[in-house]
């Protein structure tokens, strides 16, 4: 952790490294990919300089103009793959490192999966390579001789080994000043355990292999390196920060995240409304907007179309867009579907995952197909248009960093259905009666994950939809609450005063 002196720095003049394993629209998986295009350009407005570290996947070289190459060839990177660092520019204009290393990230379709559904035997060496690049900005000889970052922000367990590598290896990494350092948790249920035996090839000294360093389960774990060594650690809600730091939630790293409560800071993700807004989005069958809703209408008879439903302007229309997992909650879904169907509702599906659920939701859509639409994959003008077209939007998750479907859905006037967890809580307000009342109802919450409760929610939902009067108001207080990514950006802007270095001596 940093020992360099301290004092508020001034943000017009902040350098911050942005490290992230993916970025939309370039290569996306989830979230992070939809954050990782938002947050730097909002940075960048607030008065810094963000640059992006991106692997080198044929994507990213393809998706980046004005590739030009930074510096020397890479010799050193763990697993020994040549390398150089490029640097080019984002669709949306922010400036880009890639590490095009072939032997490392040429490869075709997920970034972290090979062609048989499983990780990439090497992925080990692949993140570590990302993180040794980030590491190598700080060192004497820093990787841009005209660029050199006070900020290394990291992103989930592929980029845990950045602030690692600046405390254990000196000798590589010491620079004129040691950058602070931000690791951001987007997950915790995905952390990078990898064994024992590679501490050297990753460029670890073995005397890190301990409980007070990167061992972690008898691994070396990379989110658990990031957690333990970073100046200051965040995550996507203020509700999760506080749900990992509990058994229930912090998949095994709940004491060390309790030993390091006063670093660890839960800010809130937001949203893109240059992308996620129907007044101007491209996808969707009309546009609209809270102070008139009758583009909506409109929407909602071509998703009914679309799926194959019935084109009925009375039943309320819920729908998923999501992995299809019992973590997701998606279970819960199906289990519940045939009383909300009885009721006159109508379920649209988009999303993949498990087996078992994929083939439960295609028999539903078998069994009512004028009620029940399914689509396994992922289309995003599909998911525009979706959150255009239902009045619903179902998100049961057992748990949930941050969430982001729900706060689309706020702003296209489909009323979220979630559970009370992590950014879930933080972001529907429950239309129980008095919030109804006063006005400050947007969604509907339930709090255990079971089938009953979120049954429970549906018939609320289905009754308040009964009564259009009350249902409108409720949509147009949703569509006016601003996630922006304005008020997230000050508060990293906040952090990154309080971390980065000052020059001394």
């Amino acid at each position: 952790m940093s020992k360099t002196k301290k004092k508020p720095k001034d943000p017009a003049s902040m350098r911050v490294l942005f490290v992230t394993p993916e970025c939309y629209p370039l290569v996306k998986t989830g979230g992070l990919a939809d954050v990782s295009a938002a947050l730097p350009p909002a940075l960048n407005r607030a008065g810094a300089e963000v640059r992006l570290l991106l692997p080198g996947y044929p994507a990213v070289l393809n998706g980046l103009t004005d590739l030009q190459p930074v510096g020397n060839p890479l010799t050193d990177l763990p697993g020994g793959a040549p390398a150089t660092l490029r640097i080019g520019r984002m669709p949306d204009g922010v400036l880009a490192y890639v590490l095009d290393a072939p032997a490392l990230y040429d490869r075709p379709g997920n970034p972290y999966l090979g062609p048989d559904g499983k990780d990439w035997p090497d992925n080990a060496e692949r993140f570590a390579a990302l993180s040794w690049c980030a590491a190598g900005f700080a060192a004497e000889d820093g990787l841009d001789p005209w660029w050199r970052p006070e900020v290394l922000h990291g992103h989930d367990w592929q980029t845990g080994l950045i602030p690692a590598y600046l405390e254990l290896r000196p000798d590589r990494f010491a620079g004129p000043f040691r950058p602070g350092t931000v690791t951001t948790i987007h997950n915790i249920a995905y952390q990078g355990l990898f064994g024992a035996w590679m501490m050297s090839d990753l460029g670890l000294p073995s005397a890190a292999f301990r409980i007070d360093g990167v061992e972690y389960y008898g691994g070396v774990g990379f989110l658990k390196a990031g957690c333990f060594y970073s100046d200051r650690l965040t995550t996507v809600s203020p509700t999760y920060a506080h749900e990992i730091q509990t058994a229930e939630h912090g998949s095994g790293l709940e004491g060390l995240l309790a030993t390091r409560a006063e670093a660890l800071t839960g800010i809130l993700n937001g949203v893109d409304y240059d992308i996620w807004d129907p007044a101007i989005d491209p996808h969707i069958a009309a546009r609209y907007g809270a102070a008139d809703l009758g583009g909506k209408d409109l929407c909602k008879a071509d998703l009914q179309a679309t799926f194959g439903l019935d084109r009925r302007a009375d039943a309320p229309l819920a729908a998923v867009v999501s992995r299809l997992t019992g973590h997701k909650g998606l279970d819960l879904v199906l289990e519940a579907a045939s009383q909300w169907i009885a009721w006159g509702g109508q379920l649209a599906v988009l999303g993949s995952g498990e087996p078992a659920l994929e083939a439960g939701f295609r028999h539903l859509a078998t069994w009512f197909p004028k009620s029940v639409g399914v689509r396994i994959g992922y289309d995003e003008a599909l998911s525009h248009r979706i959150q255009a077209g239902a009045d619903l939007f179902l998100v049961p998750s057992r748990s949930e960093p941050c969430g982001l479907t729900q706060m689309y859905a706020l702003k296209y006037g489909t009323l979220p259905l979630v559970r009370r967890t992590g950014g879930l809580a933080d972001t529907i307000v429950d239309a129980n009666p008095a919030a109804v009342n006063d006005g400050s109802a947007t969604g509907f919450q339930f709090v255990n994950a079971n089938v009953q409760e979120l049954t429970w929610a549906l018939r609320r939902a289905a009754a308040l939809y009964r009564k259009p009067e009350r249902w409108h108001v409720l949509q147009q207080h949703a569509m006016t609450r601003d996630f922006g990514w304005h008020g997230p950006a000050e508060e990293y802007m906040e952090l990154y005063r309080a971390v980065a270095p000052v020059l001394v001596g």
